[in-house]
Formats: structure tokens, sequence, C-alpha cells
């Protein structure tokens, strides 16, 4: 269960999301979010290769549940190395741990022994058709893993709501955005397997900007959590500057959060999305045919906007809310 309270009398249920996740500072963000949204219920954390190895950002993601006083939530280890090809990360981005910026605590929580798809799966198959949404933020390697595992969850999956590719320009490279990029063989098994794909993709993500206004309304939160959440936004906005010319640093994560709890949010636009596999300019690269309306039986969807006052409203508000957690995990520390 989120932070909050969701489904009592009269209010709706709250949406169950797996979070499948490279913690990564803004993958940190989605996470709490997630936590300390109410319409949100936290099904599981899983963790892949990505941003750093696995090791890694298995550890920073059990850090940031010590932060958050994340409970009762299971947390699984992944894919270590993409499906076919050698593990990239991005440690000009994350740095050396993944999650440079904040001291990271000791962890508390322990993994589940299972692999991350075989929670997954055992998750998506235990729970009601249409119960469960995917959320993945990392590369797709987890998800596709699952798929190929138990290709019965394709119809029990609600949708999957993910962030990753573009249909204006990458990223890791001119064509590719970094998470579609580093496992491309997964993200066409994913897109591809029938079921509702919504791609939060970096047209929309870089307009998520923490500015400097954005960061002090973090920081007058004066919680544990807002002040871990602000030493990761100092790093990450030094790191996009240095590296990609940025004023204030894209917060992408957690816009695919953000869309599952409110759709409001955002412009979406049902279209075909493929993965390019072999190009060699252009290999990661999300294909997004725009050039018309979709048909009815199309099952992807693109975001095309963002209210990005609006999303930064409900990304502050879910901060404050779990200050109660914050607190109690730091007074047990």
């Amino acid at each position: 269960m989120s932070a909050g309270s969701p489904g009592r009398k009269g209010e709706p249920l709250a949406r169950k999301i797996i979070l499948d996740c490279d913690p990564g500072h803004d993958d940190a963000i989605a996470m709490m979010l997630a936590w300390g949204h109410p319409d949100i219920e936290l099904a599981a954390v899983t963790t892949v290769a990505g941003n750093q190895t696995l090791e890694k950002v298995t550890r920073n993601a059990l850090a940031i549940a010590r932060v958050a006083g994340i409970t009762g939530v299971p947390f699984a280890a992944g894919a270590a190395r993409p499906l076919v090809r050698p593990l990239e990360t991005a440690p000009e981005i994350h740095g050396a741990s993944g999650l440079d910026g904040p001291a990271l605590p000791e962890p508390h929580h322990e993994l589940d022994p299972r692999h991350a798809a075989q929670l997954i799966v055992d998750l998506v198959l235990a729970s009601d058709p249409g119960e469960i949404t995917i959320v993945p933020t990392g590369s797709l390697t987890n998800i596709a893993l699952a798929v190929r595992t138990a290709p019965e969850i394709v119809d029990r999956v609600r949708e999957v709501v993910l962030m990753g590719g573009a249909y204006g320009g990458g990223n890791w490279s001119a064509a590719a955005e970094f998470n579609i990029a580093v496992d491309p063989e997964a993200a066409d098994i994913v897109f591809g397997a029938g079921w509702p794909v919504t791609m939060v993709g970096l047209d929309v993500t870089h307009r998520a900007l923490a500015t400097a206004d954005v960061r002090d309304r973090i920081h007058a939160l004066a919680t544990p959590a807002a002040r871990f959440v602000g030493d990761l936004l100092g790093f990450f906005a030094e790191s996009y500057r240095s590296t990609q010319g940025f004023e204030a640093p894209p917060v992408h994560d957690p816009c695919a959060v953000a869309l599952v709890l409110d759709p409001t949010l955002f412009t979406v636009r049902r279209a075909p999305v493929a993965i390019e596999l072999s190009g060699t300019h252009t290999r990661g690269m999300t294909v997004v045919d725009l050039r018309a309306p979709a048909r009815e039986d199309c099952r992807t969807s693109v975001a095309t906007d963002i209210d990005a006052d609006r999303f930064w409203d409900v990304v502050v508000d879910a901060l404050a809310r779990i200050a109660p957690q914050s607190a109690r995990a730091e007074a047990r520390a």
C-alpha cells in the first residue's frame, strides 16, 4: 500500500503498479511519487541494469526505500544485462554509484529471492485481469523476459506505461533514447506484445524541468525525503548542465508514474511504434508513425505534451505526504 490511504468508502481505488526501474536520480523521484501519492498502490519494485550495474541500482532502490519509509512492498533484482547485447551504463549522468549526490543510507529492506521477471509474472497472475499496470522506467529487459516466460500475462495486464523513446530525436544517439537503445530487442518484444503500451518519451520529459523554483518548493518541505531529493537534483542539474547543456535538469521517470495517476496532465495520441534493431545510425530508435490517425486496433500510444506546472504540483504533494514515513525511518537509523 502506498503512503496514502486509497480505497476508502466513496473514493476510487488506487491504481496498482509494478515499478520496474534502474535508480538513477529520476527513478528515485518516480519511486517516491508512486509511494507518496494516494492514487497509486505500489505493488512491487523491480530493478534492471541500466543507469548503472544491477548490483548498484538494486542497492540504490533499497536505499530509497529506507529514505521514503517504504514498507510492505516486495523488491526484486532482475536482468544484469540486455537480452543479446553488452551492458551499457550512464555514469556521466548518474555518477559512479548511479545515485551520486546524496548520502545513501544502508538498506534495511530485504530482497525478494525471485528474479524480477518471475515476480512480475507471479503478481500479474495472482491479480484480477486489468488490475496491474506495469511502469518501466529503465530498459525493458525484465518486461520482455516476463512476457517470454508467461505470455498469458499480456491479456491480464491493464497497460504498460513506460518512460523511454522519442519521436523527435534521441539522447543516447541522435536517433535513440537511452532506455530503448541499450536493449532494443527487449523493447521490440514489449511494444509488439499486443497489450496497451503508452510511451512517455523525451519529447515530453524534456519539458518536465526541475527549475530553481521547483527545487525551492521541494527544499521548503524541510523533510528528510525532500532533502534527499534536493541533493539528488543538485547533482543531476550539474551533470545535465555539463554533459547536455540543460539550464535545469529534465526529470524523466516520474512522468510515467504521473500519467498513470492523472492522465489529464498529458496529451496522448494513439500511433504505431516500431523499434529499429539494425540501423547503423538509428539502432534503438522508436519509429512513431504520426502521418495520419491510427487505426482503431492500434495498441500503442505516445505522449506528446505535458502540463509541467501541474506535474510538479503532483510531485511536490507526494513528497510532502511521505514526510511521516521518512521521519520514522530516520529515527530508526
